[in-house]
């Protein structure tokens, strides 16, 4: 778009939308990381170094 000389609020507009979509993607994989990988660690015995990297993961991608 820019390439094209769009006007520049179409380019944002795009930009923000982009965003969006892959903060989506993100939570459903932060989710299904929770739910399965987490919870699969725990039942393992091992859950609390997945519980602390889980942590580390919300934290980081909350920003």
């Amino acid at each position: 778009m820019v390439d094209e000389g769009r006007y520049c609020v179409d380019v944002l507009v795009q930009i923000s939308a982009v965003k969006a979509a892959l903060d989506k993607v993100g939570y459903q994989m932060l989710e299904r990381h929770a739910k399965m990988c987490v919870t699969n660690a725990v039942k393992q015995g091992n859950g609390e170094e997945y519980m602390e990297e889980l942590m580390k993961v919300i934290n980081q991608y909350s920003k």
